[in-house]
C-alpha cells in the first residue's frame, strides 16, 4: 500500500461519499435545532427560576444576573483541512464556499501524516495559542501572525497566518461544488513552506464547522459530521493568554 494510498484510508472514512452542498443541509439543521432546544431549555428554566422567588430575594438577583450574561456567538462555516502528503497541513475558514477569499488561511507546521496518525483514534484537538503582548493585545484572533500550536497535548511547532495565493484560490475554486468530502487533487499546486509540484496530489478534509466565539480572546471550529458516518471529533481552538501583572 503505498502512502497515498494510506491517507485515503483513513481520511476517506471521515466522511460518507462526497455530497454537494444540498446534502450538507442536514447536519446543519440538526446541529442548529440541539443549540436552538439547549438554548430554549435554558431560558424556561431560569423564568420559572424567577417565578418562584421573590424578586426582591438574592436569589432572584442572582437568576436574572445570570440571564443578563452574554452567551458565546455561534455561526456555521466551511472548513478545509489540506496539505501535500509530505508538507504541513493547512486550515482554511470559508462564510462562502463560492467566495476563494478565506476568512482565515493558516499553515501549521504539524505534517500530514502526523495529523493523519491522530485521526485514526477519532478525536483531534489543535490549540493555537498567542501571548497579550502590546501589539497583539487588542487585534482581532483572526489578525495575529504567529501561534504556538498543539495537538492532542503536546507541542507540535507553530501556526503561521497566511494570504491565499493563487493556487490555493485556484483549489479553492477547483473545490467551490463541494461542501463535504475528502479525497485528493492532481498535483500542480505546489504551495507551502518548501512544497513544489513534485510533491504530488493534494489531500483535503471539507466540512461544515461550528463556529463559536467565545470572547475577544476564544474563538473555535468544531466539525460537523454528516450523518450515517463514524464519528471523528476535530476542533481548532484560538486562544489569547493573559498574563498576570
Amino acid at each position: 500500500m503505498t502512502k497515498i494510498d494510506a491517507l485515503r484510508r483513513f481520511l476517506l472514512p471521515c466522511f460518507a461519499p462526497s455530497a454537494t452542498s444540498s446534502s450538507a443541509a442536514t447536519p446543519t439543521k440538526k446541529r442548529l435545532s440541539t443549540s436552538l432546544r439547549d438554548d430554549a431549555d435554558l431560558d424556561s428554566s431560569s423564568a420559572a427560576a424567577a417565578q418562584d422567588s421573590d424578586p426582591s430575594s438574592p436569589s432572584a438577583a442572582s437568576v436574572t444576573s445570570s440571564v443578563a450574561q452574554p452567551r458565546p456567538s455561534k455561526s456555521m462555516v466551511i472548513g478545509t483541512i489540506f496539505g501535500h502528503r509530505r508538507g504541513h497541513v493547512w486550515f482554511c475558514v470559508q462564510h462562502d464556499r463560492l467566495s476563494t477569499r478565506p476568512a482565515l488561511l493558516l499553515e501549521l507546521s504539524i505534517l500530514t501524516h502526523q495529523l493523519v496518525k491522530e485521526m485514526r483514534f477519532g478525536l483531534v484537538r489543535i490549540t493555537l495559542e498567542c501571548d497579550d503582548r502590546s501589539d497583539l493585545a487588542t487585534c482581532p484572533l483572526r489578525s495575529v501572525p504567529v501561534w504556538s500550536l498543539h495537538c492532542n497535548g503536546p507541542k507540535l511547532g507553530f501556526a503561521a497566518r497566511r494570504k491565499a495565493g493563487d493556487k490555493v484560490r485556484l483549489m479553492l475554486k477547483t473545490m467551490e461544488s463541494t461542501t463535504v468530502g475528502a479525497g485528493a487533487l492532481p498535483a500542480g499546486f505546489g504551495f507551502g513552506s518548501g512544497t513544489s509540484d513534485s510533491d504530488g496530489p493534494v489531500m483535503y478534509m471539507r466540512a461544515n464547522y461550528e463556529h463559536v466565539i467565545g470572547s475577544a480572546d476564544s474563538e473555535s471550529f468544531h466539525l460537523i459530521n454528516p450523518d450515517q458516518c463514524p464519528g471523528q471529533e476535530l476542533s481548532v481552538f484560538l486562544l489569547r493568554s493573559r498574563n498576570s501583572v
